[in-house]
């Protein structure tokens, strides 16, 4: 790497990476609270992971300025397996999933991104926005009226002090001056300190403490294999995001292998698994952060704040963080989505709809994505396989008839090409022109099968031109209409 790009990736920005990974890191650590107690562990199970796959995917992820921390996707696959067999095996998995990923990365499946469409993106994250802003009920909920007006005043500061300066995030701004309120007037609402115990020392490394056999491989490879699906899943939506928004590129195939490095590490530092998180993303980019050292900062930060500072930390109200992700939430909602429904194809409607209604039902995004991702190729078959058209001319002075076949060939369109010749017509010979047309699976040759076969029941000659290279060795591999007893394989099958 150049002396050029390091400077450009790391130190092009340091005054607002700096700021921006504070208020990343304070937005953070409630966060990794909370997705601790979700999987069953000790806080401090969440917040060292958080410190370390920041740190780790700042030096070695594909995308500068993506924030990468313990997340609750990660946490929710975690739960079993930690109530059936302990934190040690938590760990165990966790390297393993960090090991699954490097070789993902090694394997370039991120390439895999190119077959999940826009419409999948968008509604990803309109999904995400809507949990962010479900997470944040429940601190909004049986509450007095003094946490609802701390987080309007934060919400205020946010959204108005741009207006005077931009040279210190809003979020930050917010965070310090409702602290200050609360801690002035002696208000009795919730606080970081009330989420859990934070931890008071360094993390160690340390091996998991499990057998090495493959009783215990047994125990951890699946849910390291679902947690290395759903981090690669979450990263590089985030990745592509974080892309649109600083309108940069990112590197796909590097920051697989960085998030798997970073796992790995954690896993002997004593945290959970996770992966790049849209909410801190957001706000690291709406902070004014770009660069890789707004990542390391915000992990950095994190550590020396949650063991040097505390008692400091503990007093931070809850109501001040929930003014930054609800800014979080509105800020990652797509609005121009809802407005396109109307003008957009109703299939990319659909697509975008059915992503969010699966990922805010099931909480999993894994599972929200398989289906927009699933539903879009339904409809772009669905779409390809109506762009194929035959004409027919007559010839040999009506003793003939000559077919053109222009399009694509293939499961969704197969059907279409063998309904769309008269086989009852008396003709002596049939030319089946395909030049125009290309034949991609063995349905579609089994299409081509029953054209030629009917009309030589019919007693019709049947010549077929013009297959290009590729659909000629598919048809000559596969094909049974040149082969005896081809008739009655085909009225067998």
């Amino acid at each position: 790497m150049s002396l050029k790009k390091v400077r450009q990736e790391w130190l092009s920005n340091v005054p607002n990476d700096l700021l921006a990974g504070l208020v990343v890191a304070l937005a953070l650590i409630p966060e990794a609270i909370a997705f601790s107690i979700i999987a069953g562990v000790d806080p401090k199970v969440g917040l060292y992971a958080s410190f370390s796959i920041a740190v780790m995917t700042a030096i070695a992820g594909g995308r500068p300025g993506m924030i990468s921390a313990a997340t609750g996707a990660m946490a929710l696959v975690m739960v079993t397996l930690v109530k059936e067999h302990g934190l040690q095996y938590l760990l165990a998995a966790t390297v393993l999933t960090g090991l699954l990923q490097i070789c993902a990365g090694w394997m370039r499946l991120g390439v895999l991104m190119r077959f999940v469409s826009r419409s999948v993106i968008t509604g990803f994250v309109n999904a995400l926005a809507i949990l962010i802003f479900m997470a944040q009920l429940p601190e909004l909920t049986g509450v007095t009226w003094h946490v609802y007006a701390m987080t309007a005043a934060g919400l205020a500061i946010i959204y108005l002090l741009p207006y005077l300066t931009r040279a210190i995030p809003s979020p930050l701004v917010a965070i310090v001056v409702l602290t200050g309120v609360a801690m002035f007037l002696g208000l009795d609402i919730r606080t970081v300190g009330d989420m859990g115990t934070l931890p008071d020392s360094l993390p160690l490394f340390l091996l998991p403490d499990v057998p090495l056999n493959l009783e215990t491989l047994a125990i951890i490879f699946p849910v390291s294999a679902t947690l290395a699906v759903v981090g690669l899943l979450e990263s590089l939506m985030t990745a592509s995001i974080v892309d649109d928004l600083t309108d940069t590129p990112s590197d796909k195939y590097r920051e697989c292998v960085g998030q798997g490095l970073a796992n790995v590490a954690t896993g002997f530092l004593g945290g959970m698994a996770g992966c790049a998180m849209i909410g801190q993303s957001v706000i690291n980019v709406k902070s004014g952060g770009r660069a890789r050292l707004s990542t390391l900062a915000a992990g950095v930060f994190l550590l020396l704040m949650v063991v040097f500072l505390g008692d400091w930390v503990a007093r931070i109200p809850m109501a001040a963080l929930v003014a930054v992700m609800i800014m979080v939430s509105i800020g990652t909602f797509s609005w121009a989505s809802l407005r396109n429904l109307r003008t957009h194809p109703g299939s990319s409607s659909v697509v975008m709809l059915a992503t969010v209604v699966v990922v805010v039902a099931t909480h999993d995004l894994a599972k929200g994505v398989l289906v927009g991702v699933m539903l879009s190729g339904v409809f772009f078959a669905h779409k390809v396989g109506r762009l194929l058209w035959v004409r027919s001319t007559s010839c040999d002075e009506g003793r003939g008839r000559h077919y053109h076949v222009h399009g694509q060939v293939f499961f969704a369109s197969a059907e279409r090409l063998a309904g769309s010749f008269d086989y009852k017509e008396a003709i002596e010979k049939v030319r089946i022109d395909v030049s125009h047309a290309h034949f991609w699976d063995i349905t579609a040759v089994s299409a081509l099968d029953k054209v030629v076969i009917k009309f030589r029941r019919e007693g019709a000659e049947v010549e077929v031109i013009g297959l290009n290279e590729a659909s000629a060795t598919l048809v000559d591999k596969f094909s049974v209409h040149d082969k005896e007893g081809a008739a009655d394989m085909l009225a067998a099958h």
